[in-house]
């Protein structure tokens, strides 16, 4: 491991751009530290803790602390991210977008500068929604008030979508998840500190801290291991002369992953149930009686867990159909002359890619509500919950392969032996 880094480190453009990610990296962890002029710091903090499944609790993940911190990167980039799920949705829904992502290079330059636009536009309603929202958090409301947090958390959003695009194109790995994963990661001290208070006062004992290890090392393990997960269904190309010259002939596969739809079904299901906590926070529900029992069990009890898991498995299949198109593909295949060997081309290799598609995407439904619904089993049955939780874990983990997996192509092309040997 220490020689391959050594290695990379001696390869001057792979180190500039090690470096460079590095530095961008702390630019962003010192911006979570600048407060917002007019906001109190305290009030946020109390909305964050003890609502990880409310919309703040969110906010505050992806930010690193940022939100309870009411700092200028507050809103972190989650408006960037809404754009552009917004755009891909977009995509399949309206022919004169799908026509400009196929064009190649310049269409999707198009696409992702309308992406900034829409970005912009997302985080002044969002900070304006913000600004409303925790009227009780503003020091002295008023119009001068207004413009100064509103233009400040749209500002940061701005700044850290620009940050993204600059690690992107001058540093290793997508920018957009390394800030996330960055701020993903911060939170992990803040466990550890709880994990050792919880130790100390007897919350915690050593067993239960030992299997808390154990089982967040085994989650690693079980979503590096489904993350490259594939089903491949072969194809064979017939032969066929163009000219005097021979194409076809090869054989090939489509590959099918078990994690197509990623991480977004969880951050779609975590959107919808986090509403209620949201607006608890808002009117002040009972906290006793029958609805204050049924407000917490809504909101993160046993119910919230049965429904979190089947929303997730919803919106996996939802997802996994606007991103892959069994018909286009029959269709391609059948225009270049191949064809999935025993299968007739046409309707019945589309409806062959569709049975497939739907037991791999059940497989990858189940895979992404497990993971993310053992974090809150956990800590419904030990009384410890984990600051990192299923989402932030599948991120985590995705965005480091990804990353390691760019290193590996740099030092692969300079014929240097990598991390994935």
């Amino acid at each position: 491991m220490f020689k391959t880094l050594r290695n990379a480190w001696n390869i001057p453009d792979l180190r500039k751009r090690m470096l460079y990610t590095l530095v961008m990296i702390v630019i962003f962890r010192l911006g979570t530290f600048i407060p917002v002029p007019g906001l109190d710091a305290s009030v946020l903090k109390s909305l964050v803790e003890g609502s990880e499944n409310s919309l703040f609790g969110l906010l505050d993940a992806f930010s690193g602390g940022s939100f309870s911190n009411a700092t200028i990167f507050a809103m972190s980039i989650t408006p960037y991210i809404n754009s552009s799920i917004i755009l891909q949705l977009l995509t399949v829904a309206i022919p004169a977008l799908e026509r400009l992502a196929k064009e190649g290079e310049e269409g999707r330059k198009v696409i992702a500068k309308w992406t900034r636009y829409v970005t912009v536009i997302l985080a002044f309603i969002q900070a304006t929604g913000l600004y409303f929202g925790l009227r009780s958090a503003v020091e002295n409301p008023g119009f001068l008030s207004y413009v100064t947090i509103v233009a400040t958390f749209t500002a940061g959003t701005a700044f850290l979508m620009w940050l993204g695009e600059q690690i992107t194109e001058k540093g290793v790995g997508n920018g957009i998840s390394i800030i996330i994963f960055a701020g993903i990661v911060s939170g992990v001290p803040g466990m550890i500190n709880d994990m050792y208070q919880n130790l100390m006062n007897g919350s915690l004992n050593i067993w239960g801290v030992i299997g808390i290890v154990v089982f967040v090392i085994a989650m690693i393990a079980f979503v590096v291991f489904i993350n490259d997960a594939e089903r491949r269904i072969p194809v064979q190309y017939a032969k066929r002369m163009v000219g005097r010259k021979m194409y076809g002939g090869q054989s090939t596969h489509i590959p099918i992953k078990v994690a197509l739809a990623g991480v977004i079904p969880i951050i779609f299901a975590m959107s919808i149930l986090a509403f209620p906590t949201t607006i608890m926070q808002f009117t002040g529900m009972p906290e006793s009686g029958f609805w204050g029992t049924f407000w917490r069990q809504v909101t993160g009890g046993w119910v919230y867990i049965v429904l979190y898991f089947f929303l997730i498995i919803f919106f996996t299949y939802f997802y996994t159909a606007i991103q892959f198109n069994p018909i286009e593909i029959a269709n391609n295949m059948k225009r270049n002359g191949g064809s999935i060997p025993g299968i007739r081309s046409g309707k019945p290799t589309s409806d062959y890619i569709s049975r497939i598609l739907t037991r791999v995407t059940l497989a990858g439904a189940l895979f992404l509500a497990v993971i993310a619904v053992i974090p809150m089993i956990l800590g419904q049955v030990i009384g410890f919950s984990l600051s990192i939780g299923g989402s932030s874990l599948l991120i985590m983990v995705g965005v480091a392969l990804e990353t390691v997996k760019q290193i590996e192509s740099q030092m692969l092309m300079r014929h240097y032996k990598g991390f994935l040997e």
